[in-house]
């Protein structure tokens, strides 16, 4: 089951990361505009895109995998390896546009 603090969160900022790369592009002229549009895409295709697309389909496998077959057991093995390749890819991607937004927002304080 899915948190509804969490889905709120995680798909609110989605949301709010999509007028950002919209007002960035109407602004492209005015300072942290260029860190605007790549944080906020970092966000939607690093973070929300790798979950939706990768992480998701393999939570989803695993779900329905027997834990005590011998195919549960290799699900699991590879779900290790690649469910964490892809947090890791989640989590640079998520670090890197908070670093991108708040040099923008840097940017247009000074």
């Amino acid at each position: 089951m899915i948190n509804p603090l969490f889905f709120t969160v995680f798909f609110g900022t989605a949301v709010a990361c999509i007028f950002v790369a919209v007002f960035s592009l109407l602004r492209w002229h005015q300072p942290g505009a260029f860190y605007l549009l790549v944080g906020s895409l970092l966000y939607l295709v690093g973070t929300l895109g790798v979950t939706i697309v990768f992480n998701v389909p393999l939570n989803e496998a695993l779900a329905i995998a027997d834990p005590n077959s011998t195919e549960g057991a290799r699900l699991w093995s590879d779900y290790l390896v690649n469910w964490t390749i892809w947090n890791h890819v989640r989590t640079v991607a998520a670090l890197a546009a908070a670093a991108s937004l708040t040099i923008a927002l840097c940017d247009r304080a000074s």
